[in-house]
């Protein structure tokens, strides 16, 4: 009888994996990213690694797709394969062990904007490349005309920083003094962009050890038959989803404020999903002209906000690989806002990715009615520059800033919680006040500001600051002027607002993008982030609900009748609902429209 070679027929044949060894390959895969991840975030110099986490690991083929990814930032396992593509394609045959290469060009490569720096590093397992290990992570500076490189008056990518295509920066695990020498003289911190570069290759490193154990343990053959069913597993497991729902077209828009150079004129979002059988598409089409500002995203972040809408609405624990990307289809027109041509600017690209995001969900709201959710806060971010105390050292403030989630049909929405594909975290006063010079007044959840409904919005934030010497601001925020939407008949929620001075006779109200502010020592500065939107109607919001949020602080007692329809007694300290009172206010008339709430155009009126 012929000797039979259970690898060989492995590798002819992924479907016969063995079911145990596919899970335990899998569950080895996603701690490798989770202990890459949890070094870099140890390892970082800046707060924007090391508190906010903006940064993600992944592990990928010799293809450069993902097989594992470990999910801080969602839009990475679009950015993942177009970043290792790049260096695919400029080191074709001329990659080796020990090599190490960073790319952060996003039409180049697929970084989000030039901030966003890759660091990808080859595995070799018995003299063979079998794959990569990656991480992408934010950088405080990285030049430009405005400190942390993120002006929303950018009219080109060359007003953003520093840009490198694939370049070779380690070879033979030594690393090129001239590359980093450039890095370091583009940048305003260039301490804490190396180190934060440093902490990316240790991870990196981390990876390929781990993954030559895995290799060794289970054979290589095995290995990547599994990485190839991991794929087909994640694609087959979209589709199976997708066929349940019922076939048909659907569409809906999102508007972004502006693009911080036309104030005056909102950017259009506009989504049409195409839905048969076990196949979905997504046609942007309709979506605005590429922009002047830096209100453009490029095409592999549009596919992975695609990606992250079909794992909300099919299972949030999904295993996630690039197997996913491959059970549905995107157009996005050339020459368009969601794929711009080059050299048009995308720094501060976060707004359009949060108003595509809830255009999808709008879209598909009917396609899973039990997942449907009102529109969030979006995402912001703030970035104080200047020169510190300690011999004229640069310094940059960047902190992202939450707001309120939307409201789901099932619950009320999060407040002071990033959103959607944000995962990043509001770093602590604490961080803030030892390392920068400014000082926290005020950090709280702003009243009424969640929209109103059966199930009520999240509370947006106010986080309000002193600045203690000289800086130059910037901001870079949404649904400023446009609310975020409420669903099912919820009401909007409170849109946002950045003042200097507020409430003094200087204070100054900035639009929702705006770089390079001169602020001076002793002038505050407060940011107020939206609540997300109500679902369902608020007049059938249990009395007793509202009653709580009244008790809670989150609601006002003005709001609870005006809103809700319903009445509230105060003894003492003892809250009271007025049955008659509220069953007289529900039955007179419908909940009177927040100020603000949009129209059909998703302009405020």
């Amino acid at each position: 009888m012929e000797e039979f070679d259970r690898d060989d027929a492995i590798m002819t044949n992924p479907a016969h994996i063995d079911a145990v060894d596919l899970e335990v390959v899998k569950a080895s895969l996603s701690g490798i990213v989770q202990e890459m991840q949890n070094s870099l975030f140890r390892t970082g110099f800046s707060t924007i690694v090391r508190e906010s986490q903006d940064a993600s690991c992944a592990v990928m083929n010799a293809r450069g797709e993902v097989v594992a990814q470990h999910v801080v930032l969602p839009l990475h396992i679009g950015a993942f394969p177009a970043c290792c593509g790049a260096v695919l394609r400029e080191f074709v045959g001329a990659i080796a062990e020990g090599d190490a290469f960073i790319i952060n060009h996003p039409y180049d490569g697929g970084s989000p904007h030039a901030p966003d720096m890759a660091v990808i590093t080859p595995v070799f397992f018995l003299a063979e490349l079998v794959g990569f290990c990656g991480s992408i992570a934010h950088k405080s500076d990285i030049g430009g005309p405005v400190p942390g490189s993120c002006s929303g008056q950018a009219r080109e990518i060359f007003n953003e920083g520093l840009h490198l295509p694939a370049v070779r920066y380690q070879s033979q695990f030594k690393t090129s003094t001239d590359i980093e020498r450039i890095i370091a003289a583009n940048s305003r911190t260039p301490e804490l962009v190396l180190g934060d570069i440093r902490g990316q290759i240790g991870a990196d490193r981390l990876g390929e050890r781990r993954l030559n154990e895995l290799l060794a343990k289970y054979s290589l053959h095995k290995v990547l038959a599994c990485f190839d069913r991991l794929f087909e597993l994640g694609e087959a497991k979209v589709r199976a989803a997708v066929a349940e729902w019922a076939d048909g077209r659907y569409e809906a828009e999102r508007f972004v404020d502006d693009d911080g150079i036309e104030l005056n004129k909102a950017v259009r979002i506009h989504v049409v999903v195409e839905k048969k059988g076990d196949s979905i598409h997504f046609d942007f089409s309709g979506s605005a002209d590429q922009t002047r500002g830096p209100a453009n995203i490029r095409p592999p972040l549009a596919q992975a906000a695609c990606a992250y809408c079909l794992i909300s609405l099919i299972d949030p624990h999904m295993y996630v690989s690039s197997g996913l990307l491959k059970a549905f289809t995107i157009h996005a027109r050339d020459g368009s806002v969601l794929n711009p041509h080059f050299p048009a600017p995308v720094n501060t690209y976060n707004p359009t990715i949060h108003a595509l995001v809830d255009a999808i969900f709008g879209a598909v709201s009917a396609l899973v009615p039990d997942k449907v959710r009102a529109d969030g806060s979006g995402s912001r971010s703030i970035i104080l520059g200047g020169r510190g105390s300690n011999a004229g050292k640069g310094y940059v403030q960047y902190e992202i800033i939450a707001g309120g989630a939307g409201a789901r049909a099932t619950k009320d929405g999060n407040s002071g919680i990033t959103v959607n594909q944000s995962n990043a975290r509001i770093a602590p006063i604490e961080i803030i006040e030892s390392e920068f010079p400014t000082r926290m007044q005020r950090f709280e959840l702003i009243r009424d500001s969640g929209g109103a409904g059966s199930h009520r919005g999240g509370l947006g934030i106010c986080r309000e600051y002193l600045n203690l010497q000289d800086a130059r601001f910037s901001i870079r925020s949404m649904k400023h002027l446009i609310a975020p939407n409420g669903c099912a008949g919820g009401a909007t929620g409170r849109t946002g607002d950045i003042w200097i001075n507020p409430g003094s006779n200087e204070a100054k109200r900035l639009p929702t993008r705006y770089a390079d502010y001169p602020l001076k020592s002793d002038d505050v500065f407060r940011l107020d982030t939206p609540g997300g939107g109500g679902y369902g109607d608020p007049f059938l919001r249990e009395p007793e609900r509202v009653m709580s949020d009244v008790q809670e602080g989150y609601v006002s007692q003005e709001a609870a009748e005006r809103d809700y329809g319903v009445v509230l007694r105060k003894d003492g300290s003892v809250w009271t609902v007025d049955q008659a009172a509220t069953r007289a206010r529900r039955a007179a008339s419908p909940p009177a429209p927040p100020e603000g709430i949009e129209n059909s155009s998703g302009r405020k009126r």
